[in-house]
Order: C-alpha cells, then structure tokens, then sequence
C-alpha cells in the first residue's frame, strides 16, 4: 500500500506562511515520497542512491558528477523505515498505468492534507506519473500540491494543463541533464547555492522553508537554497556546509 508522509520540520513551516492558510484551516501538511536517484531519471549534479549489499545493509553511492549529495538518500542510508517506504511507493508505482496511480494514490490520501509536497525524495520518474500528479491536483483544488523537479520535459509537454492548475506549484532544479530546458523555456527555477553570498552575487532570495517553493503568488519568482545534508569528505560542497555551520554558530554567540 502506498503512504504519505507527515511533513519534516521544514515543510511544517509551511503552516505559519500566510499565503497558504487559506489551503490550512483545520488541515496539515504531507508529502509523498519515492526512492532517491532511482527515480530520478534526470539527476545529476545531485544523483545520489541508497545501495543495499548482500548482507542487507546499506550505503551511499554518489553519481559520476554528484557535486553536492542528495540529503534524502543519506537519509535511507540511516533510516530503515524511510528507506522501506519510499523503496515501496517507487516500486508500487512503477508497475502501473496513469489511471492506476491516481486510483492508488487517491485511495491513501490523508482526509486532513491542505498542502502536498510531492517529493521530498524523488521525482517524477515518468510522463504517466506526472500526468497522474497533474489529473489529482484537478480534482482537488481545496489541496495545493507543489514539487521541485528536474523531469523538465515532462513539464513541458503538458505546459497548457500545469498553467491551468493554480494549485500545482512547480519548480525546475538546476543541476540535472537538462538544465538548458529551464531557461529556453522559461521556467521558474532554484539553484542550489554554497553560501549566501553566491546567492547575493546570483540575485536570488534564499527559500529557508519552502514558502517560497509553495506560495502560488512566486510562481515566477526564481530562488536559491542553501547547501544541506551530508556531504562527501574533501568536497567542496563539505567544506561549505563546514563555514555555513561555523558561521550559524558563530552568529548565535553574538547574540546572547
């Protein structure tokens, strides 16, 4: 059976963001999850997977060009019961048709949900599940649903049914294999950022909790975030996520 996830602490913010209480009164927010990189069929400058050996256990594999590694795989390296939930919606959902996912994905859907995140982990791994996603937003437009993606194409072909759908919030990710679709088309966009810096000298305003990726009214508002997770060693991306950690301490001292 498939299953929705409570939200994390960042997406529980989401409660507090104004523009959204409309879609909240009374309800919560959730989000659906599938298995990291292997649903990714875009990924790369972020591919990361959770390996699991003979001997059931599992580890971290970074893809040929992963720059910074994705937090959610990290996390089903540690957690055996995310890893088991989002290993049983990917291959749940795989096996079946367009009209099959919304039926099973209707059939679990929390009665108190107003907000959606559709992947915390994953992406849409084909058309028919984004199609799916797409039909499920119409026939609840009380719920808004919002994603970050870098299945860019499949965004663009059904442009004319995602522009009729003011409760279905998408982001394009920089940093899969088809980046050059985001500003040829024009989408709205984030790109993962090293330090607030990068995101100044860039021009982009920095989503601490997902009210920018969720609000309706920034759709066409393009952002940053900031380096997050686990990082491999000697890396770049460690050593920004280092300073970032030592600066947020720092900060904190000069306060008290």
């Amino acid at each position: 059976m498939l299953k929705f996830s409570a939200a994390n602490a960042k997406i529980e913010a989401l409660q507090n963001v104004e523009s959204l209480k409309p879609y909240l009164e009374g309800r919560k927010v959730y989000s659906f999850d599938l298995l990291s990189g292997y649903s990714c069929p875009f990924a790369d400058e972020c591919l990361s997977k959770a390996t699991v050996n003979s001997e059931g256990k599992r580890k971290i594999k970074d893809g040929p060009n992963t720059k910074f590694r994705c937090f959610s795989a990290s996390q089903e390296v540690q957690y055996t019961n995310v890893y088991n939930l989002r290993s049983n919606n990917f291959d749940t959902l795989r096996k079946l048709d367009t009209r099959e996912m919304i039926k099973e994905i209707l059939a679990v859907m929390p009665k108190d949900m107003g907000v959606c995140r559709i992947h915390v982990a994953g992406d849409f791994f084909n058309e028919d599940y984004f199609y799916a996603w797409m039909v499920i937003a119409n026939l609840n437009p009380h719920i808004l649903f919002y994603a970050y993606t870098k299945s860019l194409r499949y965004w663009i072909a059904n442009m004319d049914f995602v522009d009729h759908l003011p409760n279905f919030v998408l982001t394009a990710s920089y940093g899969g294999r088809e980046d050059n679709l985001i500003e040829e088309h024009d989408l709205r966009s984030t790109t993962v950022v090293f330090s607030e810096e990068q995101a100044w000298k860039l021009g982009l305003s920095i989503d601490h909790d997902d009210s920018h990726a969720a609000d309706p009214a920034m759709k066409n508002q393009d952002f940053a975030l900031l380096i997050h997770g686990t990082q491999p060693k000697e890396t770049e991306a460690a050593e920004a996520l280092k300073l970032l950690r030592k600066n947020k301490v720092k900060h904190s001292y000069s306060r008290t």
